[in-house]
């Protein structure tokens, strides 16, 4: 699809039904009904970062920091594997405490578990994602949030558009599986600017791609902003799924935030993944990137069933590979 027909369909809300219906085709015809599980780890809310829309941001003197050191995450990683889960993801903030080694350490010894591992850390050097790579590390998510160049310096304050991107690129050269996203409804983003993302999400062919609703966080410049449209979010998701067929992409837990059933409804509408937190509840509800985050109060246990009940309600069956992406 060209940039004006993503336009046209995400400014026209009479189409909506038969877009999430295409969409769903779509993800049927090219990943099938299984839903890929993967289990969430949260290892440090300890960011560098000034991103005026995240609870996390290192400007933030409310947030009760904490860091989980290796053998620690590791026995989370154990703990999801044991569960079942084939795929764990490492998600924290730009913490400069995992150095290449530590982090290299926790790589290998998750390895050992025979599950896929995904790494959500942020912005690294070149060697440094070459160092993850070859200590084992096989997918980067890293979302770009917003491709508008002038949103993206106003949201990130101190932060590089440019080396955004190359980071990006740099994990594609290095044979990563990689997963960016969006944010839908930042102040001042455009229709034109959403179809950007689409449009750029398949110049980089990403393997992954997360989309959610903007949540306004009451520790942050962006506490009275206006939220997120949830459908909005969805039509990105559903055209993202119509230009890269064959890809992965979350159910997010931002979606079910604003919206009860918003990962059933993401899943019935080109989704096929996603990521119970398996983090326990002392650290859960310190990793706040938004408010009142769904399944917050609930137990890696409760999670894991919780979704998988609500996967079979929909007709869909639960994956037992590593989900990598079939081209």
């Amino acid at each position: 699809m060209n940039k004006q027909e993503i336009i046209d369909i995400l400014s026209n809300e009479t189409t909506n039904e038969r877009l999430f219906q295409e969409a769903d085709k779509i993800r049927h015809e090219y990943v099938g009904d299984e839903v890929h599980l993967r289990g969430l780890i949260e290892f440090s809310n300890i960011c560098k970062r000034q991103c005026k829309y995240c609870g996390l941001r290192s400007p933030n003197n409310e947030v009760e920091r904490y860091r989980i050191l290796k053998d620690e995450i590791i026995l989370y990683s154990k703990k999801a594997r044991d569960m079942g889960y084939k795929t764990i993801v490492l998600q924290s903030g730009e913490d400069d405490y995992y150095d290449t080694d530590k982090m290299c350490q926790i790589i290998r010894d998750i390895k050992k578990l025979d599950v896929a591992l995904t790494l959500s850390i942020g912005e690294k050097t070149f060697d440094e994602y070459n160092a993850y790579k070859k200590a084992g590390a096989d997918r980067y998510l890293l979302r770009i949030e917003t491709t508008d160049r002038n949103l993206y310096e106003d949201m990130h304050p101190n932060a590089s558009f440019e080396n955004r991107i190359q980071c990006l690129y740099d994990l594609k050269e290095l044979g990563y599986e990689v997963g960016t996203g969006c944010l839908v409804g930042l102040p001042n983003q455009s229709i034109e600017s959403l179809a950007d993302d689409i449009i750029f999400f398949k110049e980089l062919n990403a393997d992954m791609i997360g989309i959610g609703p903007f949540i306004p966080h009451k520790q942050t410049p962006l506490k009275d902003a206006k939220q997120g449209d949830f459908w909005l979010a969805l039509k990105v998701m559903a055209l993202t799924r119509i230009n890269l067929p064959d890809i992965n992409i979350p159910a997010t837990t931002a979606m079910e935030t604003i919206n009860p059933n918003g990962r059933i409804i993401a899943l019935q509408s080109g989704a096929n993944v996603v990521m119970p937190n398996v983090t326990s509840l002392e650290y859960r509800s310190k990793y706040e990137i938004y408010p009142d985050k769904a399944c917050i109060n609930e137990t890696p246990e409760h999670s894991k069933n919780d979704i998988k009940l609500k996967i079979k309600s929909i007709g869909r069956t639960i994956s037992n590979d590593y989900g990598y992406r079939n081209k």
